[in-house]
């Protein structure tokens, strides 16, 4: 049974979705633009015999605290902060950490700060590299980054809020369109379209070019705790495209590896073999530290 479940973090009620026996291996679950941890209802229950599993939304998406721009700062910064407050509040002190798209820049945060409680790595089609970030899905938003207070400019990262975007995001790169829910994007948009969450939302896409400077900071993290890592990547992603998911390679010695033929939300159309690979990858590389008596 998938449990629903909020704290406090800092006056903040983060809400997340809890399963499995803590006992066991815990999976971090962190999620992406423009979703929240709606896009892992599915993985859990699948992973949850084994496995604890526990899957945070960030304020300003799903069902936690959604604090106006002006009463909350929404940096990737003070998101990891919120989730680090999260995993104390809750009492996590050791997980694989899955990470997909705003996941990546919000649990690479977590993982150099505390290092020690990561058991591992589950990336799904999110950036720790600059490569993959020069194809033309990134020109609005660097044109935004310029130009800040240009209205053109707004608008022309705004665009990501609409509803055929969010719909784009789902359906783009999927070969059969029927594995793919409409209640997906229909329920990420109306919760985009909260009063208010347009601002958040430019707040983070404008936020989004500190992180690539923090790349090096990741990767000497790869390279020193060599976390043993699993990178499952819709190869047919425009946002994070296939070039980014190749140099994990370079900076990991153990990584398991797979491209998916399919697109930014993987799970949604590759549910199955990704629950799969990760069982396959925490029972050979995680589960032998703990006692099964």
């Amino acid at each position: 049974m998938t449990h629903h479940r909020t704290v406090s973090v800092n006056g903040l009620d983060i809400f997340y979705r809890e399963a499995g026996n803590p006992q066991n291996p815990s999976i971090l679950l962190l999620h992406g633009f423009p979703t929240s941890s709606f896009m892992f209802r599915n993985l859990i229950p699948a992973l949850a015999e084994k496995y604890h599993l526990v899957a945070p939304d960030f304020p300003g998406f799903g069902q936690s605290s959604m604090p106006g721009v002006e009463d909350y700062t929404y940096t990737f910064d003070q998101l990891s902060e919120t989730i680090d407050g999260f995993i104390d509040a809750i009492g996590l002190e050791k997980y694989t950490l899955y990470v997909m798209d705003y996941g990546a820049p919000v649990g690479y945060r977590i993982a150099t700060r505390r290092p020690e409680k990561v058991e591992g790595l589950i990336v799904q089609n999110g950036n720790a590299y600059k490569q993959g970030m020069e194809d033309n899905f990134w020109a609005p938003i660097k044109t935004f980054w310029a130009n800040r207070n240009d209205a053109a400019a707004i608008e022309g990262a705004a665009v990501m809020v609409r509803p055929e975007s969010t719909r784009w995001q789902y359906q783009d790169g999927v070969k059969d369109l029927t594995l793919v829910s409409p209640d997906t994007w229909t329920h990420d948009q109306a919760l985009l379209d909260r009063p208010g969450n347009r601002d958040i939302q430019l707040a983070l896409f404008y936020d989004y070019q500190n992180n690539p400077p923090l790349y090096p900071q990741w990767q000497e993290y790869f390279r020193t705790y060599q976390p043993p890592a699993l990178v499952v990547w819709g190869k047919n992603d425009q946002i994070f495209v296939e070039a980014g998911a190749h140099p994990y390679k370079r900076d990991l010695k153990n990584v398991d590896f797979h491209l998916l033929d399919t697109g930014h939300f993987a799970l949604e159309t590759h549910g199955a073999e990704i629950a799969s690979l990760i069982d396959g990858f925490l029972t050979r590389e995680v589960a032998p530290k703990y006692n099964r008596a």
